[in-house]
């Protein structure tokens, strides 16, 4: 039972993923048009940057004022912190029904 739940965190962070790589692609390519000091610290190739990861999940977007970015970035953060959360759980669960 306890593997049942952890493969149903597993489709968690798959739909976490799936809505990630729909928003957060969204959120660059606003940041590019309409923040270049913002996308100039990002660089080219931003998706998986650690700077901009880091920048979506402490939710920085919320300094800007502009609220097209707060619109594209929240769902954005939503979704990563669905997709950690859901392989978090499931991992530990995992180690769980290892014990």
């Amino acid at each position: 039972m306890t593997l049942f739940f952890a493969l149903c965190f597993v489709g968690v962070a798959v739909a976490g993923f799936s809505a990630f790589v729909i928003f957060w692609p969204l959120t660059l390519v606003h940041v590019r048009d309409r923040h270049p000091a913002l996308a100039a610290r990002f660089g080219n190739g931003a998706f998986l940057k650690p700077d901009a990861l880091a920048w979506l999940l402490r939710r920085d977007y919320r300094q800007q004022p502009d609220r097209s970015l707060s619109g594209l970035a929240t769902p954005a953060w939503v979704s990563l912190l669905t997709l950690l959360a859901g392989l978090g759980m499931a991992t530990l669960l995992w180690l769980v029904s290892l014990w």
